[in-house]
């Protein structure tokens, strides 16, 4: 089963040419140390190939925030994946989004995080719990206080916070929900 695991990893990993040489590189070497009855160092190789992996998902994430609007600035928060393995594993991607005024906006993404499923209720039940919704991109988003909320594909949760809601809503406008139902399959 083990061997197996790691063969079908190791013919996953093609999308990405460099950094495929070196997760195979590290599959490779988890596979000998099992070979040779070294478990634990197979088991810190699988440890940091996973991690590798995940930057790589994470990398993917992070290409659905979309770029800031003109007379904006944006800072990608190139920790918010850090956090992920305390909240039940997955991946997120964050950027704080500056306007010419002076207006601050956060845009999350979190994706296959057991939190998401808790959020998903709010979201689908948005009008019974007596929130605003609306619709961006043929996307249901709840709308309470200054936060934005939806949910792609059941498993992607989408996040904008900010003083203006429609401000918020032009940036999620930007984005590319339908490729983002896509990702990591």
């Amino acid at each position: 089963m083990f061997r197996q695991t790691l063969f079908a990893l190791t013919l996953a990993l093609p999308a990405c040419p460099a950094a495929a040489d070196e997760i195979s590189d590290t599959l490779g070497s988890a596979l000998e140390a099992y070979e040779a009855g070294d478990i634990q160092y197979a088991l810190e190789e699988l440890d940091f190939a996973r991690a590798k992996l995940l930057e790589l998902k994470t990398d993917a994430l992070g290409a659905f925030l979309p770029e800031p609007p003109e007379g904006w600035t944006r800072t990608v928060n190139t920790e918010a994946n850090a956090a992920m393995a305390m909240m039940g594993g997955g991946v997120a991607a964050e950027a704080d989004y500056q306007t010419g005024t002076g207006d601050s906006y956060r845009l999350q993404i979190l994706a296959d995080n057991p939190m998401v499923a808790g959020m998903a209720a709010m979201v689908s039940n948005a009008g019974a719990m007596g929130l605003k919704t609306e619709r961006v991109n043929r996307q249901r988003f709840a709308i309470q206080d200054q936060q934005v909320m939806g949910l792609i594909a059941n498993r992607i949760f989408v996040q904008v916070d900010g003083p203006d809601t429609a401000t918020a809503l032009t940036l999620l406008e930007a984005m590319d929900f339908d490729s983002m139902a896509d990702f990591g399959q």
